[in-house]
């Protein structure tokens, strides 16, 4: 199955986006084993920017889809 460039830069993102909240995840259950020199806020901050990465390749997805079946309403 061939994938369009949107598609293909969405599941990129989701890829990406899930890597670096394991990243950031592993860094926060550093910091609460070794506190001492880990600054605690920025992980955080991280893992969210992270995760709305996550939700906007999601949403990418869901409009290609649903121009697509819009596109093949209009078809039939």
């Amino acid at each position: 199955m061939t994938l369009s460039p949107a598609s293909g830069s969405a599941l990129s993102g989701i890829h990406t986006g899930l890597q670096n909240l394991r990243g950031a995840a592993s860094e926060i259950a550093g910091t609460a084993v070794d506190p001492v020199g880990r600054d605690p806020v920025r992980p955080l901050v991280e893992q969210r920017v992270h995760a709305r990465q996550v939700e906007a390749s999601v949403e990418v997805l869901e409009t290609e889809q649903r121009m697509l079946g819009t596109l093949i309403d209009m078809k039939v």
